[in-house]
């Protein structure tokens, strides 16, 4: 995977005056990782946001996540793929856009590593997907093109472009 372009997320004057510090995209890719909750946010039909938890993993750039077809996420997608992920925390932010859609029939080698990774952080919680969890379909993969993480807002917001807008 290519690095992404670093830079400082444009703030209105007053807001961030005179940031310190940046933080790495190996910190991104290690949170985005080693979190076990997500929120996901799409779009319906008529333009309303919509927001839910997630559990899913990343894998090769990209965040994993399984579900039904049917479920309101999986319909907004299908129309407006235009999505972003979240963190949980407010203080150690970490927002990502991007696109989402259905991932398809993984290959072998990425649905062993998808159960793999899946399986190293939820089993303790009740979830252990087998390699061929997903040969029916239920997977999606989240493709982020822009990130902002900070730890600490007035030293180190960052910003993370990894494709034009």
């Amino acid at each position: 995977m290519p690095q992404p372009k670093i830079s400082r997320p444009q703030f209105p004057k007053g807001y961030v005056e005179n940031p310190t510090s940046s933080l790495s995209w190996e910190y991104v890719e290690k949170r985005l990782s080693e979190s076990k909750n997500y929120w996901l946010c799409s779009v319906r039909p008529n333009g309303r946001p919509h927001a839910v938890p997630r559990w899913g993993v990343f894998v090769d750039g990209k965040f994993y996540y399984d579900g039904s077809p049917e479920t309101r996420h999986a319909q907004n997608i299908q129309k407006n793929p235009h999505v972003s992920l979240h963190l949980e925390s407010g203080d150690e932010a970490l927002i990502a856009e991007g696109s989402c859609a259905a991932a398809g029939i993984p290959s072998p080698e990425l649905a062993r590593k998808l159960a793999a990774a899946y399986c190293a952080k939820y089993e303790p919680f009740g979830y252990a997907p087998e390699s061929n969890q997903w040969d029916e379909g239920g997977l999606y993969v989240f493709t982020p093109v822009k990130v902002l993480a900070w730890t600490k807002f007035m030293e180190d917001p960052t910003r993370f472009v990894l494709e034009e807008e």
